[in-house]
């Protein structure tokens, strides 16, 4: 297009806004009546005065309409400088608004604070110049000069709007890179909230979920603690309190079931279910679940949650009877994304079951139901899994191969597919083949390396998988689960016994009180003999996590002590959670006990 054709359009749009933008500078007149007035002569002075303000207005006007200009043909900078200018002139806060949204749109961060700082200072009781002032800081992780403006904020909420601030402050301060220093801002700036009964609790909340995403779980414990003394078990801190018992707090749980106790919602219920059942506590989630079944039998969640883990302890017939009950409210949930895949979800459940029947056709017929493009991949697998378990591995893998890949991520997720396949053949030298691919072509990345590192002793390759290990410490020393998985392959080969205690202990100091990493220093302190400790360790562990691997070392240990009839009900535990597990079996056949 002719840019003189451009600008003439611009203008004439100008002229049709001139008497607007002239009524808009000057207060108390309108267009209509600036026109129709007939004053009476002016003085000398009033005239003076009256072309003063005419000059002003054209003056700004133009400052305006450049500036607009400007940024349709993308000169961002020229824009919010000229916007600002008008601002500055005429005092308006929109304007103070617009000059630093342009900045913001040039990607200019500190242009913009500083025009957002203006704007502050102009207008000192603007809540939206404030606001824009602490968001461009964060942004600019600048976390230690947001003090000031968060505190503005929060002392400038409502009552009823603090829930909704409080829950934005999190959100806000999540990318920051120094976590520690972002909870201590929070900290401070709400100092004045924590002692009131009534936004207390909410602000200790608050207060506590920064503690916990900087890692500091004691002070979060302690926020918790004080939100109680204010204000006894309240919703927002029983939410803090499952997030602390997920991270590995238990000393939280008790003020999770008082909450429970009083308010048994069914979305609170469901929510520690769901973290019951990341810690493997599977009888006490189904326990949840079935209340929250009989108490709301129409929250389709819980039938879902429900049949998934009746599946996991093979109880076919009660899983097909949830299954049933989840698909009939499936309709009932709004149209839309959450229908398509509580959809998607049913036709699962229902393969799961064919599956455990053995209708293998069946089950395959019903993955074919499920229409989700953005997990056609996920879906495959399960079709390839199905193959490989009938012995077709060949055809398996060409299942996962002729799923479409837009790019070099895809091809990755598709080749990771492919080795998990093969892992759970037990065809391991293949599966290490293809994952060592992946690991060349990316050696920095630690996961990566991690994984080919457990094939590789899968298939006694100790060298290679120590020598992955030992590059993963060297690189990224906070990567806690290298030195728990060198500590542990050296325990489990009764091997360089101080040097697996060390490592294992340098992981626990990582993630205090993980059941895995407590498994394996009680799997240290096995090999080294000191039985007691180790049944000590392995107990913990279990209460904690109830895991098929925790329970095939702690049944060895009593078994070493001759509790041989504890040993096999801790066997028998596990077996009903994964029958194939391949520790347990292994363990079972050394020990030549058949449950």
């Amino acid at each position: 297009m002719d840019h003189r054709l451009r600008l003439q359009g611009l203008a004439v749009a100008a002229a049709l806004a001139m008497g607007s933008a002239t009524a808009w500078a000057l207060p108390g007149k309108t267009a209509a009546t600036i026109e129709t007035e007939s004053p009476e002569p002016p003085s000398s002075a009033a005239a003076s005065a009256e072309d003063d303000r005419a000059a002003l207005n054209a003056e700004l006007f133009y400052e305006i309409l450049v500036g607009e200009i400007a940024a349709s043909e993308g000169a961002l900078g020229d824009a919010q400088a000229m916007m600002m200018e008008a601002a500055r002139t005429s005092g308006s806060e929109q304007l103070y608004r617009r000059g630093t949204e342009l900045a913001l749109q040039s990607r200019s961060g500190e242009r913009a604070l500083a025009n957002a700082r203006a704007w502050l200072d102009a207008f000192p009781q603007s809540r939206d110049a404030n606001r824009f002032v602490l968001q461009i800081l964060v942004a600019l992780n600048r976390i230690a000069d947001t003090g000031t403006y968060l505190k503005r904020e929060i002392e400038a909420t409502p009552a009823p709007s603090k829930p909704a601030t409080y829950l934005g402050i999190t959100q806000l301060y999540n990318n920051a890179s120094d976590k520690a220093l972002a909870a201590d801002v929070v900290e401070q700036a709400m100092a004045g909230e924590t002692d009131n009964p009534a936004s207390g609790p909410l602000a200790w909340a608050t207060i506590g979920h920064m503690r916990l995403g900087a890692g500091q779980k004691a002070a979060a414990m302690q926020a918790v603690q004080k939100a109680q003394a204010l204000t006894p078990d309240t919703g927002p801190v029983a939410l803090l309190s499952m997030e602390l018992l997920e991270a590995g707090m238990p000393e939280a749980e008790p003020i999770v079931k008082r909450y429970l106790a009083k308010n048994p919602s069914a979305q609170m219920r469901m929510a520690y279910a769901r973290v019951l059942l990341g810690q493997q506590r599977l009888d006490e989630t189904r326990q949840q679940l079935v209340s929250i079944t009989v108490d709301s039998p129409d929250y389709a969640e819980a039938w879902a949650t429900l049949a998934a883990l009746q599946l996991q302890s093979n109880d076919v017939d009660a899983a097909q009877a949830s299954t049933e009950r989840f698909g009939k409210l499936v309709p009932q949930i709004p149209a839309g994304v959450a229908r398509s895949a509580a959809q998607s979800q049913y036709y699962l459940l229902q393969s799961q079951i064919a599956e455990k029947q053995g209708k293998f056709a069946e089950a395959d017929a019903l993955l074919r139901r499920i229409d989700d493009a953005p997990n056609l991949l996920s879906v495959q697998a399960r079709r390839a899994a199905l193959l490989a378990r009938q012995g077709k591995l060949k055809e398996a893998r060409a299942l996962i191969e002729a799923v479409p890949a837009s790019g070099p991520s895809q091809q990755r997720l598709k080749r990771l597919a492919e080795v998990q396949l093969l892992r759970d053949a037990n065809q391991n030298a293949q599966a290490y083949a293809l994952q060592a691919e992946l690991q060349k072509q990316d050696p920095e990345d630690a996961e990566l390396a991690y994984d080919t590192a457990l094939l590789a002793e899968r298939i006694g390759k100790h060298d290679e998988m120590e020598r992955l290990l030992r590059g993963i410490i060297a690189r990224q020393p906070d990567f806690q689960h290298a030195y728990n998985a060198l500590g542990y392959s050296f325990a489990e080969r009764g091997i360089h016994l101080d040097e697996a205690e060390k490592l294992v202990g340098k992981a626990l100091e990582m993630s205090p009180g993980d059941p895995f990493i407590t498994d394996s220093l009680a799997w240290v302190k096995f090999r080294r003999g000191d039985l007691d400790e180790a049944l000590r360790l392995l107990e913990s562990a279990y209460a904690s996590r109830p895991d098929v691997e925790i329970a095939a070392h702690l049944g060895e240990v009593l078994w070493a002590k001759g509790d041989r009839e504890r040993a096999q009900k801790i066997w028998r535990q596990g077996l009903a959670t994964s029958p194939d597990n391949t520790t347990l079996r292994e363990t079972l056949r050394r020990l030549g006990v058949s449950l």
